[in-house]
């Protein structure tokens, strides 16, 4: 269900605090859009800054006509007022009445001019009692998702991990904070020229074959991350624990730490001295990112046959028929062999 919040009697200078808090619990609890009527750009910046760090599609438009959005709005109107009937007999009857047309919730500022109770199709009252407008809407919010929006997903660049005590909060970086990680931990120019090349093919691959694009290129410009300490078998190890140092999502670590060849079995990460742990890729992200670093030879796009030879030359039998299996199996999620993204190196 669509609901977009309208914010009535906005005073930039009074009621830039709660109006703020006004549209963080609109997006929290499951809106998609706050509109309010008096234009306040440090509103706007705040509320979309919010968004860019944590997540969602959130949107927020400041200096609306309210009266236009009230005559135009075709879906449900609801005003959250003291003065209407309890939420707990209106919202079903909301519910019902919505549909598919969506919900436009009116929050006032202040004293709301009667024409809103009279052009609202519900007055709705959380409580009969004086109550903030904040805690109204995220009650009335709560109860006509039935509290599904609690477990909504947001996509974003901040996640906060829930913990009894302390605070953690994750980084899901993208394409500016990978290359600050990566100079910061001194990656020389090759592996930049190697991780964007990585970055781009995975990318494209990614998108033909439905993956999270966001976890593929941060995976992508950091899965060699770990070359700044160490060159050997153990570099996506080392990378990953960098990466963990540093509270980057583990989605992402994951991605830099099983994206040799085709992964590395248990039986052969004790033979290579490799920490215990799972060096396998297992999601589609990791799948692509560990395929394209396979793809990619320094700054420039080789063929499947080459990295099979390379491999056989060095007796790999086994880990070059899983690279081979890994090739087929994303040609067909993608829809065409994976070598159709190759792109013309200048």
């Amino acid at each position: 269900m669509n609901v977009t919040v309208l914010r009535i009697n906005h005073r930039p200078t009074r009621d830039k605090r709660i109006t703020t808090h006004v549209a963080l619990t609109a997006r929290a609890f499951g809106a998609s859009t706050i509109l309010v009527d008096q234009r306040d750009e440090e509103l706007e910046d705040t509320i979309r800054d919010t968004v860019y760090r944590f997540g969602g599609d959130f949107r927020i438009e400041s200096g609306v006509d309210p009266h236009r959005v009230m005559r135009e709005f075709s879906g449900v109107k609801v005003h959250l007022t003291m003065y209407g009937i309890p939420v707990d007999q209106a919202v079903g009857r909301i519910r019902e009445a919505a549909g598919d047309r969506g919900v436009l919730v009116v929050v006032g500022a202040s004293k709301v001019p009667r024409e809103y109770y009279e052009a609202s199709d519900f007055n709705v009252a959380v409580t009969n009692q004086p109550i903030s407008e904040v805690s109204a809407l995220a009650i009335f919010l709560d109860r006509l998702f039935e509290g599904r929006e609690m477990n909504a997903e947001f996509e974003a660049r901040m996640r906060v991990i829930p913990s009894e005590r302390g605070k953690r909060v994750v980084m899901l970086p993208d394409e500016a904070d990978c290359m600050n990680i990566l100079r910061d931990e001194g990656a020389d120019e090759r592996i930049i020229r190697h991780v964007r090349k990585v970055r781009d093919l995975a990318v494209a691959i990614g998108r033909a074959a439905g993956a999270n694009l966001r976890l593929v290129e941060a995976g992508a410009l950091l899965h060699d991350i770990g070359r700044t300490k160490t060159n050997g078998i153990d570099h996506a190890y080392a990378g990953a624990q960098i990466l963990r140092r540093r509270n980057i999502d583990e989605r992402v670590v994951r991605i830099v730490e099983r994206h040799t060849g085709a992964g590395i079995l248990p039986e052969e990460a004790r033979k290579l001295g490799l920490p215990e742990g799972n060096y396998v890729p297992e999601t589609l992200e990791e799948k692509i990112v560990a395929q394209a670093d396979n793809l990619v030879s320094g700054d420039r796009y080789i063929g499947l046959s080459t990295v099979l030879e390379m491999y056989r030359k060095k007796g790999l039998q086994e880990p070059a028929e899983r690279i081979e299996r890994l090739h087929r199996e994303l040609s067909e999620k993608a829809g065409t062999d994976l070598e159709a993204f190759f792109q013309e190196d200048q």
